[in-house]
């Protein structure tokens, strides 16, 4: 049976970051974030008293309140650069069936929209 344990990493100017399992009190440092999970399990397991593989770690780094702030930020627009790319290729379908509506072949549709022709049958037909 599986047991979680949680990981502090704090990060230090000096290049480390500073590992902690305040649930058994093991301690101890690595160079990258991804080392953190095979450098505590062992230290884990022997205080806890759980075999190494029954052990699930979960780190979770301790970063300024600011990059927080920032992520978010950055995630919201990323869905509204989502949203705003379907709604501009809905706009670019609609604008090519017009334009094949009003009798324009799909040469004349790539030209006008600068797109291939390849491209503006695409756009009248999907």
């Amino acid at each position: 049976m599986s047991r979680e344990f949680l990981v502090t990493a704090q990060w230090r100017r000096s290049g480390w970051w500073v590992l902690e399992a305040p649930e058994v009190g093991a301690v101890s440092q690595v160079r990258a974030l991804s080392e953190a999970p095979d450098e505590m399990r062992e230290a884990i397991a022997y205080l806890a008293r759980v075999p190494e593989s029954d052990i699930v770690i979960r780190v979770e780094p301790q970063l300024p309140d600011a990059y927080r702030e920032h992520r978010a930020v950055s995630e919201q627009e990323s869905r509204r650069a989502v949203q705003a790319r379907a709604r501009a290729a809905a706009e670019s379908r609609a604008a090519a069936r017009l334009l094949r509506s009003e009798g324009l072949t799909l040469r004349d549709i790539g030209t006008v929209m600068g797109v291939s022709t390849q491209r503006a049958h695409q756009l009248v037909n999907s």
